[in-house]
């Protein structure tokens, strides 16, 4: 039968958690980055260009959110 792991301490949670983040954070920035420089400059390969065409359809085609738009709740809260 199974029998239930001892609890981890807030600590130890705590330290997991940014370590997750850390590596995240590191990803986040690289891949910002690569995307800024590839906007930046004309990538040769054809690939490149071909994914970056088609990300700036698919942003173009996107209808931006009117204000008020989108929130389920009715204005009135009485």
């Amino acid at each position: 039968m199974a029998v239930p792991k001892k609890r981890t301490s807030k600590s130890k949670k705590n330290i997991r958690k940014n370590a997750w983040k850390t590596k995240v954070e590191k990803q986040a920035i690289r891949s910002l980055s690569l995307a800024k420089y590839l906007l930046k400059t004309k990538p040769e390969d054809p690939a490149v260009e071909k994914l970056l065409n088609r990300l700036n359809d698919e942003t173009s085609s996107q209808k931006p959110i009117a204000e008020g738009e989108g929130n389920d709740k009715p204005s009135d809260a009485n």
